[in-house]
């Protein structure tokens, strides 16, 4: 008889604390994920820490220079090979924090582009997907997802088109960020000089072609949750999406989880979001998983 799967709680230290600097690694690092419900290895093709977003709950330190100002594809291949090997063999599970799950630490649930910055902003995306989708097949790891996490900013260039093709091929799934319903609060919580609608244009662009999943999170900005008006603006946008032909999985709806740059932005309860979730599932019909 399989395993119950394993509750993955958000007061464990290996999962409050998702930093991207694994021993002397640059590109990859190991966290156990709630939303990958288990062992999920991080490609941070963002070393360099660029973003075109500034969201005002990104824990990512931008006042620390970056340790890389490109991708080198070969050193890429090295430590992502290392890294799965490592898990794979029982190593990772005697590491601080992970020896706290050890039974999470062995089946690689994901390799997940998501790191300093938007991994869609790197030239030669397609070919950094090349890379991670050979070291997956080179272990013989058929389960395991591709996972691009974005803010779907650069869904629509050239490379990134042809890079999610190559994901499409083996186990790829795409997380596209949806903070806001309106220009007006995506400014007020993304705070992008990419404009609110090239963003769902991207969308649902990649979601005619794929099913996509929407990650959003939902957050205190002075002391207030979400106005009513703006989360139906939200659900419109979905439902939007599905009208114009796009294919949604499910939605992730999660709060703030660790410390953020701006103190006026702050978690929801679990009964928050739950209510949030109930609204999006009633108004559009579609999956709601909530992370606290």
């Amino acid at each position: 008889m399989a395993n119950a799967p394993v509750e993955i709680k958000n007061t464990w230290a290996v999962v409050q604390d998702h930093t991207r600097v694994f021993q002397d690694l640059v590109y990859v690092y190991p966290v156990i994920s709630r939303r990958s419900r288990g062992l999920s290895v991080g490609v941070n093709l963002n070393p360099d820490k660029r973003c075109n977003f500034d969201c005002v709950y990104c824990e990512v330190d931008r006042k620390t220079p970056g340790r890389a100002a490109s991708v080198d594809l070969g050193q890429l291949r090295t430590e992502l090979t290392w890294l799965l090997r490592y898990a794979l063999d029982g190593g990772l599970a005697t590491q601080p924090k992970f020896d706290q799950v050890p039974e999470l630490t062995r089946a690689i649930r994901d390799i997940a582009f998501s790191g300093d910055g938007e991994p869609t902003m790197v030239p030669d995306f397609d070919e950094c997907v090349r890379v991670v989708a050979e070291v997956k097949q080179e272990l013989g790891l058929d389960g395991t997802k591709l996972v691009l996490i974005t803010d779907s900013a650069g869904l629509d260039k050239a490379s990134v088109r042809r890079g999610l093709e190559r994901m499409d091929a083996c186990e790829g799934e795409i997380w596209c960020k949806l903070d806001a319903g309106t220009e007006a609060y995506y400014q007020l919580v993304n705070r992008s000089a990419v404009k609110f609608d090239r963003i769902l244009k991207n969308i649902t662009g990649t979601a005619r072609t794929r099913p996509v999943v929407i990650q959003s999170l939902f957050l205190r900005t002075h002391g207030a949750p979400m106005p009513p008006e703006e989360l139906a603006a939200y659900c419109e946008r979905l439902t939007t999406i599905l009208r114009d032909g796009g294919k949604i999985r499910e939605v992730h709806a999660y709060t703030v989880a660790r410390p953020t740059p701006e103190s006026w932005a702050t978690k929801l309860s679990k009964d928050e979001l739950e209510a949030i979730a109930t609204t999006i599932r009633a108004r559009t019909g579609l999956p709601v998983s909530t992370f606290d």
